[in-house]
């Protein structure tokens, strides 16, 4: 499905970077991984490590060059990379704010910036941003019936940043339409992780089809729009959410 194609993923470490990464090299990508952790563990023997803040300018455009310095080209783009901040918005610490911010949609405009200029030299490219339900819905929490659901659930600053990176996505899919590029979002809701081991058990049972969510279902959508069969699909905001948000 992606024969030929060069892939940068960042956020590789984590379970859903991890999780596409794998997926696209079954698939037959090159890759260029890329997380600000000093390692990645079981992947690809071909496949590039760069530890890389996608927070600094300087060092996404080196992550992007090293792509097409040593491996030809770049075809496409994940944005993985991102933070999880919980609580209420009263509790919430400008810092917090200020870092959530800074790594979900600082860094994921860096990165798109970046390689759009790579890719709008080859007249090709696939973006997929990560957004997320809670960019969508104003959170998961039910804090009006119970305020200790907001203590477990992702906060504002997270779901700012994330509808952001929506919007962003939509915005940038039309200015590079014309260059042969896509620019599309996977909405993940709620999915099994690290990050979510303490998600409140009373809002999994409102999840219509009956399951957390898994890195692999985001995967397989990252794939679906990384590949030829989504060329005409761009500035869309795909939800992965068990039914629990429709637009």
């Amino acid at each position: 499905m992606l024969e030929g194609r060069v892939a940068v993923i960042t956020g590789a470490s984590g379970q859903i970077g991890a999780q596409v990464a794998r997926s696209f090299a079954h698939s037959g990508a090159s890759l260029v991984l890329a997380d600000v952790h000093p390692r990645i563990d079981q992947m690809p023997a071909n496949a590039i490590y760069r530890q890389t803040d996608v927070t600094n300018a300087r060092a996404v455009a080196d992550l992007m060059q090293t792509a097409e310095r040593e491996l030809g080209r770049l075809d496409i783009l994940v944005n993985v990379a991102g933070v999880l901040s919980l609580g209420s918005a009263a509790a919430l610490a400008e810092d917090e704010w200020d870092r959530v911010l800074d790594i979900n949609l600082k860094g994921t405009f860096l990165c798109c910036q970046s390689a759009i200029r790579v890719m709008q030299k080859n007249r090709y490219g696939r973006i997929i941003n990560l957004g997320s339900i809670v960019g969508k819905n104003g959170g998961n929490a039910r804090p009006w019936l119970d305020r200790a659901e907001q203590t477990k659930a992702a906060n504002v600053a997270y779901g700012v940043s994330k509808a952001g990176v929506h919007i962003m996505t939509v915005f940038l899919a039309r200015e590079v339409a014309a260059d042969n590029i896509t620019v599309n979002a996977v909405a993940p809701g709620p999915i099994a992780s690290s990050m979510t081991t303490d998600f409140p058990e009373a809002l999994r049972t409102l999840i219509p089809v009956g399951r957390m969510g898994q890195a692999t279902d985001v995967a397989n959508a990252c794939l679906f729009l990384a590949s030829e069969q989504s060329s005409f699909i761009t500035g869309e905001i795909l939800d992965v959410n068990g039914g629990m948000w429709g637009d």
